[in-house]
């Protein structure tokens, strides 16, 4: 989620097909966040009529960039060499089951309450949102 800086889902595959992405919106949308916006390249696994269809479903507006121009889905592209910086280069994982635990203990330890975002005014993602609900009078979701 651009605004907060927050990942919502995501998950691991050894392909890069249309389930990869697929699981990842699904497992997004269970934790009980629902963007009016996805924007993403235009990959086919964004493409794909399951993923459009579940994002048409939940009736959430599909931005994709333009053709050649991964600047458009800037912030997608920095949280990927993020991950890449900060926990795949600098870890040894067993095997595919321990990168999944580990990168996911990542994304959700580390890059939600801990790593803090100039973009944010210095503060994690979790503050950032918490901050915004108490500000807004809205619960804040966890």
């Amino acid at each position: 989620m651009l605004f907060t800086r927050a990942v919502r889902g995501w998950h691991l595959s050894r392909s890069l097909d249309h389930h990869l992405t697929l699981k990842a919106l699904q497992r997004g949308f269970a934790s009980g966040h629902c963007p009016l916006i996805h924007h993403s390249d235009q990959g086919l696994q964004y493409a794909c009529k399951d993923y459009t269809d579940l994002l048409k479903e939940e009736k959430v507006h599909i931005s994709m960039a333009a053709v050649g121009k991964p600047e458009d889905n800037g912030f997608a592209e920095r949280l990927m060499r993020t991950i890449k910086e900060e926990e795949v280069d600098l870890s040894e994982y067993a095997d595919f089951q321990d990168a999944y635990q580990r990168i996911g203990q990542f994304l959700d330890e580390v890059y939600t309450r801990k790593r803090i975002h100039s973009a944010l005014g210095y503060l994690t993602p979790a503050e950032f949102e918490a901050q915004w609900h108490s500000q807004h009078l809205l619960p804040s979701v966890s």
